[in-house]
């Protein structure tokens, strides 16, 4: 026993000094980065001393974009640089594409947890999975399936779970609410197989919980100011990284399930996208790859879009009546959404959500790599190897771009005489435009009508915590920290308030 007292007693000091010598190099690599760089830009990123001033990130980037006269700056210690010029933008993602790839610095950062999927990959592996992803999600068949779906989810899960608590007068968390409906949505159509999160007296499943963490933990990477910090921290297994690996650990367990059922079940006429997809790929890892894709396009964005949409309804209740208005017209006092088709008549409704996703987008910036020494258009320099990144965030709040109105949320700048009208997507990158547009496009606006149509037609929903500007947690989709509490109270007819 006293040997294994020692033993362990000196694992103990030998994991305390290593910790102790890689956090002193980390401390000195930064310390000689700020004095490489003592411009203030870097300074005050170092220093984290933006938040005196900024509850977000993203806020203080959209101040510096604002403030520069090319909308473009650059944060040297990260070798990145930021721009909210959509003549970059378009120069980036369509005219230059090739030489803007993802890049295997940012597939480093998100490699562990992404592996070979769509969303990190550049050249044949992306091509020949967005071929088939885009064969397979413009089928009108797809489309009608995924509608079935997030109809049948709405009605018989969503619906019902709002109205238990508009009797109870809880708070609830909406933001939760919702990332367990796009997550039970997303699971049934990709993978045909229902986890049940939005039943709240069930504890959220493994997938979900190591999911979060994980993107979260894959979004800190990319906020260090260089590689080495969270490699060392990877190869010895510490703090962070090692909650990454446990995390992507139960990923993996908990996809090649996913995967081992459908093969169970058999896969070679079942609807869901993976039965598709296994039709013509057998690797496991590739497939679950591509799992791991589905669930991050799926899930976490439309519950983000959902969560800004139902925060400023809360203080916007002009707009919410206008689409109930709306609807009334187009579907009738008492009918539902009855097709995928329907939807297109929503002029107004749509106006309202792009106008959300303007000033809230789901995923608040996006990065690429420079291959080769370039210039943007804008005159910007960048050199080989360069992080470049647009952000979409900051654009919807600049004045040059949306007008002196741009901070107000506005539908009816999506409209002309009552009908809706697409702005140049390059000022306007929520979908991210050009050649990796977001295949998913309308089926994710498609979950978001729906939802937000029958919410909004059957429940009065307001805040239960006031704040003026959401702040963020770190991760790959914009989230809000603490969540979304709300009071639901169902309503005596459809446009009662």
């Amino acid at each position: 026993m006293e040997v294994e007292a020692s033993y362990s007693g000196f694992l103990q000091f030998l994991y305390t000094s290593v910790s102790f010598i890689v956090l002193t190099f980390i401390s000195l690599y930064l310390l000689r980065s700020k004095l490489w760089c003592n411009c203030e830009i870097c300074n005050t990123y170092l220093t984290s001393s933006w938040s005196l001033k900024f509850h977000n990130l993203c806020d203080w980037y959209a101040h510096l974009l604002r403030e520069s006269p090319n909308k473009t700056i650059h944060i040297h210690v990260l070798r990145n640089t930021i721009t909210a010029n959509p003549e970059n933008v378009e120069y980036m993602l369509k005219t230059n594409f090739d030489n803007y790839p993802k890049g295997k610095p940012f597939s480093a950062i998100l490699g562990d947890f992404l592996g070979q999927g769509i969303f990190n990959v550049d050249g044949h592996p992306w091509r020949f999975q967005r071929k088939m992803a885009s064969l397979e999600l413009d089928k009108h068949s797809v489309r009608s399936y995924a509608f079935e779906i997030v109809n049948h989810e709405t009605e018989n899960r969503l619906i019902p779970l709002l109205s238990s608590v508009s009797r109870t007068k809880d708070v609830l968390d909406l933001q939760d609410v919702f990332k367990r409906f796009s997550f039970d949505s997303i699971c049934k159509f990709s993978f045909g197989l229902d986890p049940m999160c939005l039943d709240l007296s069930r504890p959220l499943s493994e997938f979900a919980v190591s999911f979060d963490l994980a993107s979260r933990l894959s979004a800190e990477r990319a906020m260090t100011a260089s590689p080495l910090v969270w490699k060392i921290k990877r190869m010895l297994n510490l703090g962070s990284e090692k909650q990454l690996k446990e995390s992507i650990d139960m990923i993996d367990v908990l996809a090649r399930e996913v995967i081992v059922t459908k093969r169970l079940m058999g896969f070679s006429s079942q609807k869901d996208l993976l039965s598709r997809f296994m039709r013509s790929i057998d690797d496991e890892t590739y497939l679950r790859d591509i799992v791991i894709s589905f669930l991050l396009a799926g899930r976490d964005t439309v519950a983000s879009a959902l969560t800004s949409f139902f925060w400023l309804m809360a203080t916007h209740r002009v707009v919410e009546s206008a689409i109930l208005a709306e609807a009334v017209k187009v579907l009738g006092p008492n009918e539902g959404l009855r097709s995928f088709e329907q939807m297109q008549e929503l002029h107004y409704l749509q106006a309202a959500i792009f106008e959300s996703m303007r000033l809230y987008p789901p995923v608040q910036f996006d990065s690429k790599f420079c291959d080769r020494d370039d210039v943007l258009p804008d005159g910007t320099f960048v050199k080989k190897g360069t992080r470049v990144t647009y952000h979409p965030y900051a654009m919807g709040r600049i004045q040059e771009i949306w007008g002196p109105d741009c901070m107000e949320f506005k539908p009816e700048r999506w409209l002309k005489d009552g009908v809706f009208f697409t702005e140049n997507p390059f000022k306007y990158p929520v979908f991210q435009p050009g050649l990796r547009v977001c295949l998913g496009k309308e089926m994710a606006l498609m979950e978001l009508k729906v939802v937000i149509l029958s919410l909004l037609r059957h429940f009065n929903i307001q805040t239960a915590t006031q704040f003026n500007v959401p702040q963020f947690s770190p991760g790959l989709t914009a989230t809000f920290r603490g969540g979304l509490p709300v009071r639901v109270k169902e309503r005596k007819t459809p446009f009662s308030s």
